[in-house]
């Protein structure tokens, strides 16, 4: 059975009875709109830990266009459909105002790589990320935190934070699920028009196969897309795309490519 907490307070209770009885928790946080990808890190977390807690909540602080977080899709009751069907222990669904009490006066920023790469495209977007991340390993108090590879950078960053502020949750990276045509799985798939999702698995193959990101950006400019940015960074071709109106991120290990 799925027990959904929408207080923080009422979890973090009810966490601590979970540590006086000595269980591991696993938790996934997630903005909903839950997909494959999204299942995979639940399965994993259900296969590692005692028991397993879920987060959804869209967050405001991370978007630095407002339209953008807008249009992003809420499923609530879909997603809850979803968890419960994987049997997964606990969701936590908390609102704006639980984690922002301050008004977001307090944030946590990374100054160099946050800078970079998607947070030149998108002012603010990482101390949005990383704060609301910070908040909900605190509430949280998870052994394992699962996070997906396909936001490599955020991985990065989250995994440095929790090094620096000596957070004692284990971070934990997991591969990116792909549909069968290549498309990284993202919630934001579901607003591509029909043409730009027959298009889109293109962003993947040219990550993959150009000989440089340089070419690989020529690739996808041929074929329709608006390139934010193609990089090569540790060991990583980190690229954002946008087609149809919506950004598409991805990356692959520079050892994979075909």
């Amino acid at each position: 059975m799925t027990t959904v907490f929408e207080s923080p307070a009422d979890w973090r209770r009810a966490r601590l009875a979970q540590l006086h009885g000595g269980r591991s928790l696993g938790f996934v946080p997630t903005m909903g709109a839950l997909h494959e990808g999204h299942l995979s890190l639940v399965r994993r977390s259900r296969a590692e830990n005692d028991v397993t807690l879920v987060s959804v909540f869209v967050n405001p602080a991370q978007f630095d266009d407002p339209a953008d977080l807008a249009r992003y899709p809420r499923t609530l009751d879909a997603d809850l459909a979803m968890l419960r069907a994987e049997r997964t222990d606990f969701v936590l669904a908390p609102r704006a105002g639980d984690l922002y009490p301050d008004g977001y006066r307090y944030r946590v920023t990374e100054n160099r790589f946050a800078k970079e790469l998607e947070g030149a495209h998108r002012p603010g977007h990482f101390d949005g990320v990383l704060t609301v991340v910070l908040k909900l390993l605190q509430i949280a108090r998870a052994d394992r935190a699962y996070f997906g590879e396909k936001d490599w950078q955020q991985l990065s960053l989250v995994r440095g934070m929790s090094e620096a502020f000596f957070l004692g949750t284990a971070i934990v990276a997991c591969p990116t699920v792909r549909e069968p045509d290549g498309l990284a799985l993202s919630s934001r798939n579901r607003l591509l028009p029909p043409r730009s999702r027959e298009v889109a698995p293109r962003f993947y193959r040219a990550l993959s196969s150009a000989p440089t990101r340089e070419d690989a950006a020529r690739e996808l400019r041929a074929n329709g897309f608006e390139v934010d940015y193609v990089e090569d960074r540790e060991g990583r071709r980190l690229g954002a795309v946008r087609i149809g109106g919506v950004r598409l991120i991805d990356n692959v290990p520079l050892g994979d490519r075909t």
